[in-house]
């Protein structure tokens, strides 16, 4: 059975990123990061991609729920901060991700 890449062809051009669909295509909250700057947070919608933790270095199943996050101000602009973006199980996030006050 032949296997179809999902992946860019070589040569193409990058997608752009909607920075709008980021921050308002689906519930997000502002949260404060690790080193107490801000955050978007949102639950994931369910896709058939894997993805790895950046806390644990585990990796988050296909079709589960977890959390995306990205800076609410970077230096660089909201479109690399969005680009940025990194994919977290809810348990990291709370434990690792996000600042105790």
């Amino acid at each position: 059975m032949a296997r179809r890449s999902r992946k860019r062809p070589y040569g193409d051009p990058h997608p752009e990123l909607d920075v709008e669909r980021l921050t308002s295509g689906f519930p997000s909250r502002i949260e404060p990061g690790a080193g107490g700057e801000p955050f978007y947070v949102a639950i994931s919608r369910q896709r058939d991609k894997t993805y790895v933790c950046p806390a644990c270095g585990q990796d988050i199943p296909a079709m589960s729920n977890h959390v995306v996050a990205w800076a609410a101000g970077g230096l660089f602009g909201p479109e690399v901060a969005a680009d940025e973006r990194r994919h977290w199980h809810t348990n990291c996030w709370e434990k690792f991700g996000r600042a105790r006050a």
